[in-house]
């Protein structure tokens, strides 16, 4: 077991740059909870990061643009589909570093460039598309969601909150890896559900665990990470980037009872997934489940006729 003191230690050892503004708000949802008649809501604001429009891939690039900024990198090379999240916060952290960016993006160049790809173009990447296969996140990006983890829990000791349950959005593993190795190897027992974007998440579950175990050897943490440590919610998935009513609903329902924007191929699909979680008493009324926002909202933009 580590100690809380013990992980921040390690992490802090690791390169990390400093592009990204933490702690993230940790959020209570009254309106939401009074609605959905518990259990009680939270959000941790990790679209508030503040980099290019924040989020989770906002908060990987203190670790990974470290890492290329080691190896005397002066040009980043990132791939990613159109609309990718990933790419944009790349993008942008390399810009800020001074770094040039070099973008591959899988599928036909548009008519109209919208949400992250125009962000892509104002932040002077150069772009190029071609027909292939999206690669997957690498454990070092990992490291950012231990951190989140620490963070989350000092919040919460700091609130006197006792955090029941974690959900959020899970499409590439790096996310979930990180905080399942973090509450894992700090013993937290908190339930950390992951929804999954896609159906057949038999490959998301592996890659999740192959994440985890890399950060671990990475930190030197002396646990491992299994199968059956990774929950993923299948339930609510459905087709990649499609928006449904249910999802175009649930951003509706959050932006006018809290404030808060979602996305819709992430965060709304999750926060659609919480809900329905929720109507079928999957908690217990009493609980604090916090939901981790983790960006992605200049997609909203790209779907604006859907949404409309």
């Amino acid at each position: 077991m580590e100690t809380m003191k013990k992980l921040q230690e390690k992490l802090d050892k690791m390169p990390r740059t400093n592009l990204v503004n933490l702690p993230t708000p940790l959020e209570e949802m009254p309106h939401l909870t009074k609605i959905l008649n518990g259990p009680h809501l939270w959000i941790k604001r990790d679209d508030c990061t503040g980099l290019a429009f924040g989020g989770n891939k906002e908060r990987k690039t203190e670790f990974v643009m470290a890492d290329a900024l080691s190896k005397k990198a002066d040009v980043v090379i990132t791939t990613g589909a159109i609309q990718s999240n990933h790419v944009r916060a790349t993008t942008a952290a390399a810009r800020k570093l001074g770094l040039k960016a070099v973008l591959v993006l899988y599928g036909a160049k548009p008519k109209t460039y919208d949400g992250n790809l125009l962000l892509d173009h104002l932040l002077g990447a150069e772009i190029r598309f071609i027909n292939g296969k999206e690669q997957k996140p690498n454990p070092v990006g990992a490291l950012s969601y231990v951190n989140a983890m620490l963070e989350l829990l000092t919040q919460a000791q700091d609130m006197k909150l006792k955090i029941d349950c974690v959900v959020h959005a899970s499409g590439s593993g790096g996310t979930q890896a990180g905080l399942v190795l973090a509450n894992k190897a700090l013993e937290s027992k908190i339930i950390i559900d992951g929804i999954c974007l896609e159906p057949n998440s038999d490959w998301l579950a592996k890659k999740t665990v192959e994440i985890a175990n890399s950060a671990a050897k990475l930190l030197d943490i002396k646990v491992t990470v299994a199968p059956n440590d990774v929950t993923l919610i299948e339930e609510h998935a459905g087709e990649y980037g499609k928006l449904t009513p249910e999802i175009s609903n649930t951003i509706k329902l959050v932006a006018q009872t809290e404030g808060i924007l979602l996305d819709p191929v992430y965060t709304g699909k999750a926060m659609a997934g919480l809900i329905e979680m929720i109507r079928h008493n999957h908690f217990k009324k009493d609980d604090n489940v916090v939901f981790i926002h983790t960006g992605g909202t200049p997609a909203l933009f790209a779907y604006k006729k859907d949404l409309m």
